[in-house]
């Protein structure tokens, strides 16, 4: 059976084909070419089933899923999951968060687990030993802190995340933004961690979002590194269902 996940993001969409509930394949595009992918996925693969999580404006691309002929699943906050839910609005839990914590229970069930979603927002969840969901944080990810900058000031620029070493002192504008950025995001990262550490033993930690990759070699080790641990939880969603 070949189910197609979907994560619709703010920025990008991406699509991951499971055959027998294991991952074959994971892609990644701006949102305005999701649909164009989805039609190229849909002409070259027996789709059994697709099933969607959006946190994005996705109201175009679900009317293209519709016309497409295609039976499909949408997460919503009324959707079951398999652990249990202790946050105070179930409603307005983000459903990328919803789902993360999915597939943080059926890899780690039973262990403290801190997911960090590296997005256009950057998301902290933490599902405890008993598997209970308890809440966690959001701030503002990497691209957002640039553009705010530019966006409040009259003369910074509007700058995108160096893949170059970052320097601890700035120079120049753009060494001191991009010092302010990215060293201040791991700065953060790496202190929650620790807080978590304090009062949680064993704990296990998951980076993942669009700047995941980017992050992960430059936050403290012990981090596991998985781009596509939503995907994972989209099919789990399905797998868990039919039980």
């Amino acid at each position: 059976m070949t189910t197609l996940a979907i994560d619709f993001g703010n920025t990008r969409v991406k699509f991951g084909l499971f055959e027998g509930g294991e991952l074959e394949t994971s892609c990644s595009v701006l949102a305005g070419d999701a649909q164009k992918l989805f039609a190229e996925l849909q002409e070259r693969v027996n789709l059994h089933k697709v099933v969607f999580c959006a946190t994005g404006n996705s109201k175009d691309f679900v009317t293209f899923l519709k016309k497409r002929g295609l039976s499909y699943e949408v997460v919503d906050a009324g959707t079951p999951v398999p652990y249990t839910n202790l946050y105070k609005t179930p409603e307005t839990l983000g459903l990328d968060r919803k789902v993360l914590m999915v597939t943080a229970f059926k890899e780690f069930s039973g262990v403290n687990t801190l997911v960090i979603d590296a997005g256009t927002c950057v998301t902290y969840d933490f599902k405890n030993k008993e598997d209970a969901y308890l809440g966690g944080a959001i701030a503002p990810g990497l691209q957002m802190r640039f553009k705010a900058m530019h966006h409040f000031t009259a003369k910074l620029p509007n700058l995108e995340a160096s893949g170059d070493p970052v320097e601890l002192i700035g120079a120049d504008t753009y060494s001191a933004m991009q010092s302010g950025v990215i060293n201040g995001l791991i700065a953060e990262i790496d202190g929650l961690i620790d807080r978590y550490k304090l009062e949680y033993d064993e704990l296990k930690i998951i980076l993942t979002g669009g700047d995941g990759l980017f992050l992960s070699d430059r936050l403290k080790n012990g981090i596991f590194a998985d781009s596509n641990f939503l995907l994972k939880g989209l099919n789990y969603l399905v797998e868990f269902k039919r039980t």
